[in-house]
């Protein structure tokens, strides 16, 4: 069963005694829907960025892997690509947009690994529908894998906000953790938010 995290909560990220090698971390959210004027529905595309940023142990930004540079210069970080629309009906239990992490090849200098989200259009996360992130501990091709999960669409925190720090990747003694941060924050796009995350997470 997936662990289902809470702000600040920090977990390592193992399975059944050994550590994870490989996960992949999908954000998943819906389109907005809005009623016409003779009662019918039309969805207003919602596009988010799911991006990461690869820090030293000083707190540096070494990389980052967003939808304009889909692989980080070390090959260890993938991003599946840019998604414009969001989920059409409901939660379609895939994600949008998905993050593939090759722990074990990782550089030495990567300390830490930022997640953060930032809405490209602007659009305030208490108008979108659900928005969520799952960890999987393979390849996210659905459910069955999700090894943890992070709501971020309802608390009233998020509300007037269009970028957050979702949670980072971090290195603890041989292995990784995964701490869920779930803050927002006042900048707008992502060179700010990786700002902020090095100024009070790194």
């Amino acid at each position: 069963m997936a662990i289902s995290l809470s702000k600040g909560q920090r977990i390592s990220l193992e399975k059944n005694g050994g550590s994870l090698k490989h996960i992949e971390i999908g954000a998943n959210w819906g389109a907005i829907e809005k009623k016409t004027l003779f009662g019918g529905k039309k969805h207003v595309a919602v596009d988010l960025d799911a991006s990461v940023g690869l820090f030293d142990a000083q707190g540096s930004l070494v990389d980052t892997v967003w939808y304009g540079q889909l692989k980080s210069k070390c090959g260890a970080i993938q991003h599946s690509g840019d998604d414009r629309q969001g989920d059409t009906g409901g939660d379609d239990g895939l994600d949008n947009e998905v993050i593939k992490i090759n722990l074990d090849s990782l550089p030495a200098n990567v300390d830490k690994l930022a997640l953060v989200l930032n809405s490209y259009s602007q659009q305030k996360f208490d108008a979108i529908p659900f928005a969520g992130i799952r960890i999987h501990d393979g390849a996210a091709s659905g459910p069955d894998g999700v090894f943890a999960t992070f709501d971020v669409a309802h608390d009233a925190s998020f509300n007037g906000s269009v970028s957050m720090i979702l949670g980072s990747v971090y290195r603890h003694e041989s292995g990784w953790k995964f701490r869920s941060i779930g803050a927002t924050i006042a900048e707008k796009d992502l060179k700010g938010s990786l700002k902020a995350f090095a100024e009070n997470y790194a």
